[in-house]
């Protein structure tokens, strides 16, 4: 049987656009109270104008932790608590490669693929334990399980480390009702695609998986009941560009 998500309440961090973006007007047509944030307040208004349930608005940039301890005060203060994180916050850098990568682009990598949503999961796991009840979703990627040199050095490895502290989560928390799941999804079109070395062609774009797509993923995760935990989820799409390339024919 489906949970109801009427009334529950929603954190989702990366909301301005893309997976998140469609995480939240999905699950604002659910019912549930939803809770923006980004760093971009435009981009949050574009979401905002599309949910249903007039979602709040907090500005955030997750990879600084003042704010994200902040941020999770301001929502405990003003909803009691969170029963839902969805942690789509995250970034890649387009020179990816041993070659050309520099430290400040992998610390930036790093601050806000594990450091950001390891503030966020901190913060919001105390709210849970008080009611003995919480969903969290990280959003992760195929690269995550899969070592992979086109997504770059530094994407891939945060990846891996995020699987790794998603599952800790259960490890720790489950006598206490909280579960989490690492979202893995192959290729997206996002705009997180626009940072690649080598641009794609509105064809492969159409191929691959789209936000709305994730949306309805992460809804079904959100519905499982309480005592149904799915530790970890792959999606990709059909026309798989690493396979096709095993195959040896041509993607398009």
């Amino acid at each position: 049987m489906k949970r109801n998500l009427d009334d529950k309440v929603v954190w989702i961090t990366g909301a301005g656009s893309g997976i998140g973006q469609n995480a939240a007007v999905t699950l604002s047509k659910l019912g549930m109270k939803v809770i923006l944030s980004g760093r971009n307040v435009k981009n949050l208004q574009e979401t905002a104008l599309k949910c249903e349930n007039s979602p709040i608005i907090k500005k955030l940039d997750i990879a600084d932790k003042n704010q994200v301890k902040s941020v999770a005060h301001e929502i405990k203060m003003e909803f009691m608590h969170i029963d839902i994180l969805i942690n789509c916050a995250g970034i890649n850098i387009e020179n990816r490669d041993w070659d050309n990568i520099n430290e400040n682009e992998w610390d930036d990598v790093f601050q806000t693929n594990i450091n950001g949503l390891f503030y966020c999961c901190k913060s919001a796991i105390p709210m849970m334990k008080e009611r003995q009840d919480g969903l969290i979703i990280n959003i992760s990627s195929w690269s995550g399980n899969h070592v992979s040199l086109l997504s770059g050095v530094s994407y891939t490895s945060s990846k891996h480390a995020l699987n790794a502290m998603t599952e800790t989560i259960n490890m720790k928390y489950c006598n206490l009702g909280i579960r989490a799941c690492a979202l893995c999804p192959g290729e997206v079109s996002t705009a997180i695609l626009d940072k690649r070395p080598k641009k794609l062609s509105k064809e492969q774009k159409d191929k691959m998986l789209q936000p709305d797509d994730l949306g309805e993923t992460i809804a079904f995760i959100c519905q499982m009941p309480k005592h149904v935990c799915i530790n970890e989820l792959t999606i990709s799409p059909t026309w798989h560009r690493r396979y096709i390339a095993d195959l040896g024919i041509e993607e398009l």
